[in-house]
């Protein structure tokens, strides 16, 4: 696999990644919302899914700005 396929693919994943933490942050508000949690629990993921949703959207905003020299492009 060339190296901009892997790239590519990182990317993908990536954005997978940073979508199924959108949908556990969905469902945690919702837990949240209905009861099911208390107050340290929800203070303990509320910064888990935080750090978490930073660092994925760090690494995408990096892969994305990579550049690959020409030669492997063509």
């Amino acid at each position: 696999m060339r190296d901009h396929t892997k790239l590519r693919a990182f990317i993908l994943a990536d954005e997978i990644a940073f979508g199924s933490l959108r949908e556990l942050q969905y469902q945690f508000g919702l837990s949240t919302r209905l009861g099911y949690l208390n107050n340290a629990d929800i203070s303990e993921c509320n910064s888990k899914l935080s750090e978490t949703g930073k660092v994925l959207a760090a690494l995408l905003r990096s892969l994305r700005k990579t550049q690959l020299p020409n030669s492997l492009t063509a």
